[in-house]
């Protein structure tokens, strides 16, 4: 009996330090919903390099595609709320989805913990040179005399270039044709060959096209001009006031995780963002850091997503 007591107390020894052991002791996986390639898997590794410095463990960077994010975004949703299991928050799964889908399978309030918001770029409107518009109110006025008979591309139904699209011309007054592609390279590709005539995307995918001449941009889609191309007007400065249509970064967690973990990651997420080389990359993405503490990314989750189930309803775009 004394026998079986002392190896009972030895096992319960041994697993004492495991499980006293601080957070993090194992890598942690940060899932991005959406293939490799694209924004999303651009600022969840710019992030991942410095948070895993932060955190002393390695951060794992894994790419679940489907469903418009929604899949990886429900999987994360899922998962054990041990902080071990991460998702890069975006405007489109976060913001959009909840109402183009009928039923995403998560609610992103209910559903997650925010850690904290990570940075925002805009979309930047591009056309053809062969368009005759060389400003937004050229375009309008042009949509307007040719009403159903301007397309834009997008990097797929459902996605930011998409809605913001939909809310340009709902803004606008006019009616556009949106032509979805499957990413927003395909979309880029076929605007310079003249396919379509105008496009949504992100300013880094754009700017290069721009500045060899084979795109006009018009205009960013952001409150204010986008230092990677302050030269150009906003939206808003070119007759729509108050338009705004950026995407926003940032980290979110299963709902349940314990606030110990959520305070250790959002100060290490501030240690990170706080670094020259996070913001000299995010930078070149296009992207405006924006860190913050949990409750002020929950309360832009809460806001953004109102604001765009309007924009999504007012133009009838649906996902099924």
């Amino acid at each position: 009996m004394l026998r079986l007591l002392l190896a009972a107390c030895a096992l319960a020894l041994a697993a004492a330090p495991a499980s006293a052991q601080p957070y993090p002791n194992r890598p942690i996986t940060l899932v991005v919903p959406f293939a490799p390639g694209g924004s999303t898997t651009i600022v969840a590794r710019i992030v991942a390099d410095k948070l895993s410095e932060a955190l002393g463990q390695s951060i794992v960077v894994e790419n679940r595609a489907g469903g418009g994010g929604t899949v990886g975004t429900r999987g994360v949703a899922k998962s054990a709320a041990d902080g071990y299991t991460l998702l890069l928050g975006y405007t489109g799964t976060l913001a959009i989805a909840p109402t183009l889908y009928p039923n995403p399978g998560y609610d992103p309030r209910k559903d997650f913990v925010p850690i904290g918001m990570i940075g925002n770029a805009p979309n930047s409107l591009v056309v053809n040179p062969a368009f005759p518009a060389k400003s937004v109110q050229e375009l309008i006025a042009y949509a307007k005399a040719n009403p159903g008979k301007v397309s834009f591309g997008s990097a797929g139904v459902g996605t930011m270039s998409h809605v913001a699209g939909e809310y340009f011309a709902t803004s606008a007054g006019i009616k556009l044709t949106h032509v979805p592609y499957r990413g927003t390279g395909p979309a880029i590709a076929d605007l310079i060959g003249g396919h379509i005539p105008m496009a949504l995307a992100p300013i880094p995918a754009a700017h290069g096209p721009v500045s060899q001449g084979q795109l006009r941009m018009l205009a960013v889609t952001s409150a204010k001009r986008s230092s990677l191309v302050p030269d150009q007007p906003t939206v808003a400065e070119s007759g729509l006031p108050g338009f705004e249509a950026s995407l926003y970064y940032g980290i979110v967690a299963p709902a349940g995780t314990p606030r110990p973990i959520v305070e250790r990651l959002n100060q290490a997420l501030r240690d990170a963002m706080a670094t020259d080389e996070v913001k000299r990359r995010l930078a070149t993405d296009g992207a405006e850091p924006t860190p913050g503490s949990p409750e002020e990314y929950a309360a832009h989750i809460d806001s953004d997503e109102k604001r765009w189930s309007v924009v999504v309803k007012a133009s009838g775009a649906k996902a099924e």
